[in-house]
């Protein structure tokens, strides 16, 4: 932000742009224009409202362009999108142009000025006043704050204001409505978390953050902004540090009755001799600790903190950590599902968290635009290799017998991989001996056959192979037969 400060105060100085050359009248002109094409965003439009062609207005944005070394906007179907850097101005942008516009239409007071002179005699009131110029309709009804002392009101809420008056500016910039809100900027929404689990927002302000940004769609910039506060809350290690090859997110819905055969491919890539990490969650009422007693029946170490998953991965390869071993504040948001009944940003969140720095992570996706906005957030985090398995579940859970779409960044590059289904094969009759968690035991002991539970065990380890750097398979097939040799060779 300095560097283009410095390069706008230069130009003209060191160089011939003409824009270095405006006159103040000139700047401020470019100035309003700003304002009118981040509120229309359109040339035309923008245009059309200030009284102006849309080439002049082109051109004047150009000039801007120019004058802050930022490209200020993206053309896109929808119409021109803002960078961050452009966003960053907004409200400023927006009380000056209010100001200006306030400055030049309030009328002076006092008596209007007459002429002297035989013209007196033609002085008369008009039969019909002029009546007032055509306004947004939030401007006619009389006391109500109006979009430009909002954007003013906004603006004076500085970096250095109290927490709870920091987060309300947050809540009111994402979510007061159309013509008023936008999408939080990344360091925005970092600071806003950052509250949030540093204990100092009201209850309420956390549910009304987290429903609006969840209502009107989370942006990339702000699931950015929020790890970076997760991670800095936990204290969670870089990839650097080299403590984990692969991370594995395991955050389930309470409402989940099959068995959790990925753990099973968890254990196949451990023996391979790859570090995994599990962290998860799985609601809070009486079925909350399934993972963890599935874990300890897996002989998967239950770490109470980062630094014994550390010291867990060191002796054995794998380690589950529960999210309230990270903190017990990101559980206690977990907790607000019960209370709204919906998944809020955390939820989607959490799967980057990455607590150990692996060098890759597996995830599942549900929902078909989840999966983009996931990917390219880690794109902003510099993650350097992801594998999102595109199925019917938010945990890596491979689906063998549906094609299935594995979206990855290969040394931060993003690709696709299509999967095709495998061959249907009939389906074990239901357990009669066992309870449910009995039967997960014996299919992996082997005391039941269920070529159902293995195809998914065996495919989703698979693509964790498949994700690992280093791993020598580069087809999903070489890494379905890697794993199935695994699978044979399991230690019982």
């Amino acid at each position: 932000m300095k560097d283009k400060q410095d390069t706008a105060r230069k130009i003209g100085e060191d160089t011939h742009d003409p824009v270095g050359r405006l006159d103040r009248p000139g700047q401020l002109r470019l100035l309003v224009v700003f304002d009118a094409l981040l509120r229309e965003g359109s040339v035309a439009k923008a245009a059309a409202g200030l009284g102006l062609q849309s080439p002049a207005v082109s051109r004047m944005l150009a000039q801007l362009r120019d004058l802050y070394g930022d490209p200020l906007f993206t053309r896109t179907a929808k119409g021109l999108v803002p960078t961050r850097f452009a966003e960053g101005l907004r409200l400023r942008l927006r009380a000056l142009a209010a100001e200006t516009e306030q400055l030049v239409t309030v009328p002076l007071e006092g008596p209007p000025a007459t002429k002297t002179g035989i013209d007196n005699d033609w002085v008369h009131p008009p039969l019909i006043s002029a009546p007032p110029l055509a306004v947004r309709p939030s401007m006619l009804l009389q006391g109500q704050p109006t979009p430009d002392d909002f954007a003013r009101r906004l603006a004076r809420i500085g970096h250095n204001a109290q927490p709870q008056q920091r987060l309300a500016k947050y809540i009111a910039t994402s979510g007061s409505g159309v013509g008023r809100c936008r999408p939080l900027a990344r360091e925005e929404a970092e600071d806003a978390l950052e509250i949030i689990l540093n204990g100092e927002a009201d209850p309420v302000q956390i549910g009304a953050l987290l429903a609006t940004m969840q209502y009107r769609g989370v942006t990339a910039a702000e699931m950015a902004g929020f790890i970076e506060a997760l991670r800095r809350h936990i204290g969670a290690y870089d990839v650097s540090d080299g403590l984990a090859d692969l991370d594995w997110p395991a955050y389930l819905s309470p409402k989940l009755k099959a068995p959790p055969w990925f753990l099973h491919a968890a254990r196949l890539v451990a023996m391979a001799g790859h570090r995994v990490l599990l962290h998860g969650h799985f609601g809070q009422g009486q079925d909350a600790g399934k993972l963890e007693l599935a874990a300890e029946s897996a002989g998967i170490p239950v770490c109470a903190s980062l630094v014994e998953a550390k010291a867990a991965l060191a002796a054995g390869c794998i380690a589950y950590l529960p999210i309230g071993g990270a903190s017990t504040q990101i559980q206690r948001l977990f907790g607000l599902y019960s209370l709204l009944e919906m998944r809020l940003p955390l939820n989607a969140v959490v799967h980057l968290l990455n607590p150990l720095g692996a060098a890759a992570s597996l995830l599942g996706v549900a929902m078909p635009s989840r999966r983009d906005i996931l990917r390219d957030t880690a794109i902003l985090l510099g993650t350097r290799n992801l594998s999102i398995l595109g199925n019917n579940r938010d945990f890596a859970e491979f689906t063998p017998f549906r094609a299935t779409t594995l979206f990855r960044l290969i040394e931060g590059e993003p690709t696709d991989m299509r999967i095709a289904a495998r061959k249907a094969v009939a389906a074990a009759p239901p357990p009669v001996a066992y309870t449910s968690r009995e039967y997960w035991q014996a299919v992996w002991t082997g005391a039941a056959r269920d070529e159902v539970a293995a195809a998914i065990v065996v495919d989703t380890a698979a693509a964790a192979l498949l994700t690992v750097p280093g791993c020598p398979a580069e087809t999903f097939e070489v890494a379905r037969t890697a794993a199935s040799i695994l699978w044979q060779g399991r230690s019982v």
